[in-house]
């Protein structure tokens, strides 16, 4: 299905489902695309100061959940660790079952590049290349020929309804359609799990509307959405809604059917 160019505003509230603090229900043969187990980050050695505590976390595939906390939650530190840009003081993270403390930083940059896409707040978008060329960067040392790249990322342009503007650069496209280069992006790559990091927050309130449906739509059996966002209307939209404060999850909610 195409994406128009000019979204409408969509109203959040009227498609919003009711939630209710549930237990997961995930088959027990499928496995965890990315899994928190006792996770702890401290900073500081003197004093010390505790960013996550105690924290387990499951994130199964197929999922579109959202991660919400105020400022000091420590949302921010969880994003590092389920991006794997950063390492937990104590306790174990896993992608697909692999254990990414055993793991060297090469080898580790391999996991996280080949599964997981990100999408930031900022775009992040080369301001010289097109929209096309910005969504090859994300495959170039694969050992892709540059005509499989090119086509690979026309095709997850079109997927966002962005086909028309191939050949523009970002100057030349509306803030809402730089993020959805931003996602062609993210998923060019055909990674386990997208991680945005607040993907609305620069966007104005129409476009945001549109890139939420987009992010709904992204998900796929084999694939989880996550964002990790401070607006309680954004996290709402997803499926799956954890909040959190000083350091720990204080609610998991998922969307009753």
């Amino acid at each position: 299905m195409t994406i128009h160019d000019e979204p409408a505003p969509v109203d959040l509230d009227a498609t919003r489902a009711p939630t209710a603090q549930i237990p997961a229900v995930a088959d027990a043969l499928v496995q965890p695309l990315l899994e928190l187990e006792g996770v702890s980050r401290v900073y500081g050695e003197e004093v010390e100061v505790y960013a996550l505590r105690d924290v387990s976390l499951r994130i199964m595939p197929g999922e579109f959940m959202s991660i919400m906390g105020p400022s000091g939650s420590g949302k921010s530190t969880m994003l590092g660790l389920l991006g794997v840009l950063d390492l937990p003081t104590s306790g174990t993270v896993r992608i697909a079952g692999q254990d990414v403390s055993a793991l060297d930083d090469p080898r580790r940059s391999k996991l996280r590049g080949e599964s997981i896409g990100f999408v930031f707040q900022q775009f992040h978008l080369i301001p010289h290349l097109t929209a096309l060329g910005n969504v090859e960067t994300a495959l170039l040392y694969r050992g892709i020929r540059p005509r499989e790249r090119r086509d690979r990322a026309y095709d997850a342009l079109d997927q966002l309804g962005l086909a028309a503007r191939a050949d523009h650069r970002p100057v030349q496209m509306s803030g809402g359609e730089q993020q959805r280069v931003a996602l062609a992006r993210a998923i060019v790559t055909q990674p386990l799990m997208i991680l945005a990091d607040e993907p609305t927050g620069a966007l104005d309130s129409a476009n945001a509307a549109h890139v939420l449906e987009i992010f709904a739509g992204l998900g796929t059996p084999e694939r989880a959405v996550v964002m990790v966002t401070h607006d309680p209307t954004v996290a709402a939209t997803a499926l799956r809604k954890v909040s959190m404060r000083d350091g720990q999850i204080v609610t998991d909610e998922r969307t009753v059917a």
